[in-house]
């Protein structure tokens, strides 16, 4: 039975909503419930990751839900999607759209430093436009991180710096990736709510309206776990609307640079233990600016694969699923900081 709520384009495209948000705001989380409350919805799901190691690929692969077939989660990694449409992307959607069964609607979950507008651009391509609309852009924020300021600038500080030193090149990227992503959004959800009090959960949510420029709805949500008849079915046809999602790459025509950013892959004993190594991660994480860590381990006291996560300072672990006959028992990171991180320091640490 397929739910009530979800609905597709009315104009006989396929639609496609992508879900963008910086580095673990929770993103596959939201995918992943909306899968399992589709209702028999056939859902493709393009996964985008920063990095060589795909992560969240892997997990929704895995995720037993029923109806969900590997074969209907396309991973992209090792590339930013908005800065490889043509070579990436373009081939996944016409390969999608040529099964013999298409997908009904497509997710796309972009990496945690895309801009979402080059890909909505994408859309306007003739193969690509007469078979598929944007139904819309969902921008997925970790709200005590942004309550925390971790992704915005004082636009007073800011100022009295360059008045005191115009040399200075106070430019933030992270700042310039989180609020391109809100401005290209037909839908805010500010994710991980429960970690935040109502006064300072409504504080941000009126702080994140000034910065968008047009209205837009902005949901609290703990967990990713929304009706999917909320995100889906917005028809708001983001190719013809470029214009209200302005974005700060529009003068280069939505290029920009991965170089402020790196991620490298650790491999790590077998024997790693989850709870010492987020101990040691934690640490890691305050001393070299660490943005997000995420992987797998493989304790060898358990049949069931580790799956490890981190946001800053902030990690959680728990066991997904038995590793499969086929696959080594193996235990990887990817580690992604802004360029310039200490790998030699932060390998030591953690396979000592």
């Amino acid at each position: 039975m397929r739910s009530a709520n979800v609905t597709n384009s009315g104009s006989g495209k396929i639609p496609a909503t992508i879900i963008t948000g910086f580095l673990g705001a929770g993103k596959t989380t939201l995918v992943r419930h909306t899968l399992e409350h589709a209702g028999g919805r056939r859902i493709a799901v393009i996964v985008n990751e920063f990095g060589a190691l795909g992560i969240d690929g892997d997990l929704l692969k895995s995720c037993g839900i029923p109806g969900c077939a590997e074969d209907s989660i396309v991973e992209l990694a090792n590339g930013c999607l908005c800065c490889t449409v043509a070579e990436d992307f373009l081939p996944t959607m016409a390969a999608l759209l040529d099964r013999a069964e298409p997908p009904e609607h497509i997710l796309i979950e972009t990496s945690g430093l895309a801009l979402p507008k080059p890909l909505i651009k994408a859309f306007n391509w003739p193969d690509v436009r007469a078979r598929m609309t944007v139904d819309g852009v969902i921008a997925v924020l970790d709200a005590p991180a942004v309550a925390a300021g971790r992704f915005a600038d004082d636009p007073a500080a800011l100022a009295a710096q360059r008045a005191a030193d115009p040399a200075l090149d106070h430019d933030n990227p992270l700042a310039e990736v989180f609020e391109d992503q809100i401005n290209a959004a037909d839908l805010v959800l500010l994710n991980k709510a429960d970690l935040l009090d109502p006064v300072a959960l409504s504080a941000l949510a009126a702080d994140i309206s000034t910065k968008i420029p047009r209205a837009v709805k902005i949901l609290s949500i703990t967990q990713g776990k929304i009706d999917p008849g909320i995100l889906l079915g917005l028809a708001a046809q983001a190719e013809d609307d470029l214009a209200a999602r302005p974005s700060h790459h529009d003068a280069v025509d939505g290029a920009h640079e991965h170089d402020d950013f790196e991620s490298f892959v650790l491999d790590l004993p077998e024997t790693a233990e989850p709870e010492p190594l987020v101990a040691r991660l934690r640490l890691l994480a305050e001393q070299h600016d660490i943005l997000r860590v995420k992987g797998f381990l493989a304790p060898p006291d358990r049949a069931l694969r580790c799956v490890i996560q981190g946001v800053g300072a902030r990690f959680q672990h728990y066991f997904d699923r038995p590793w499969r006959a086929d696959e080594p028992r193996r235990a990887r990171l990817v580690v992604i900081g802004e360029r310039g991180l200490d790998r030699a320091a932060i390998s030591a640490a953690l396979t000592r």
